[in-house]
C-alpha cells in the first residue's frame, strides 16, 4: 500500500470539489498497488520525462499525472479533467497519441508546470 500525497495544483483540483466527491476522486490513486504499476494497463499509464518515471491513471471525468518518491509514497503532481482545456491540448495539440505527447512535448509540461506556480 502506497502513502499519497498531492502537490498544491492537484490539491487545488480536489478543493473545488464537494467532499464526498472528494473521497470519490482520491479512490482511484489509492487503490493502486505494485503490481498495477510495475506492469501498467489501461487505464494507467507509465512514460519517462526527463530521466524520471512519471504514470498517468484516467478515471471517469478525472487525469491523474503522478510519480513514486521514495518507493512508498505516489506523488500525485497533477489532475486534469476531462474534456477541459488541458485534456484538450493534451488529445489534440499534435497528431501522435497522448502516450507520444506527454512524452516528447516539452510545452506541455511547461503549461503543467505554470498551474502550480
Amino acid at each position: 500500500m502506497f502513502q499519497v500525497t498531492f502537490s498544491d495544483q492537484a490539491l487545488g483540483e480536489l478543493k473545488k470539489l464537494d467532499p464526498l466527491s472528494q473521497l470519490t476522486a482520491l479512490e482511484p490513486v489509492g487503490k493502486l498497488r505494485a503490481e498495477d504499476l510495475a506492469h501498467p494497463r489501461e487505464p494507467l499509464g507509465k512514460f519517462v520525462r526527463g530521466g524520471k518515471t512519471w504514470f498517468r491513471l484516467r478515471d471517469a471525468d478525472l487525469r491523474y499525472y503522478f510519480e513514486i518518491r521514495h518507493e512508498i509514497d505516489l506523488h500525485v503532481l497533477y489532475i486534469l479533467h476531462h474534456h477541459s482545456l488541458e485534456d484538450f491540448l493534451l488529445r489534440n495539440r499534435l497528431p501522435v497519441t497522448e502516450h507520444q505527447l506527454v512524452e516528447q512535448h516539452s510545452k506541455f509540461w511547461k503549461y503543467l508546470e505554470s498551474l502550480t506556480k
